[in-house]
């Protein structure tokens, strides 16, 4: 096992739209999205700080910083998951979001998670 299998850890993000707080007339959008985050190395890691890149259709960014994920910051040990959901709103009916947790390992190593890429639409914006 190489060094870098040490600090692995999955994410699964899976987006939902929220047509009942959403208010198209009002440019807004919302959504809700869960995140399952699973540590397939061979060390405890635990999330302290999240980084996220939020892009609308008209290209407009929003970068979100802060501590832990729904007030946590969670510790997991190999082949443990911890699963949250949280949501976002834009105002364009379709969007992306991607960006990393920033962990700590057992051993004190600092390594990046990277969240893939993944849209955030209303089921009728896309064809």
């Amino acid at each position: 096992m190489t060094a870098p299998d040490k600090y692995r850890i999955e994410i699964i993000p899976i987006p939902q739209y929220l047509p009942e707080q959403s208010a198209p007339e009002d440019k807004r959008y919302v959504f809700a999205y869960t995140i399952t985050i699973r540590n397939l190395g061979s060390i405890a890691a635990q999330l302290v700080s999240r980084h996220w890149i939020i892009t609308d259709a008209d290209n407009q960014i929003q970068e979100v910083r802060g501590l832990g994920v729904v007030g946590k910051q969670p510790l997991l040990q190999p082949g443990e998951s911890f699963e949250y959901t949280s949501g976002s709103s834009l105002t364009t009916a379709i969007g992306t979001m991607k960006g990393s947790y920033q962990m700590v390992a057992e051993d004190g190593t600092h390594f990046d998670a990277e969240i893939p890429e993944f849209v955030l639409a209303k089921p009728s914006a896309l064809h």
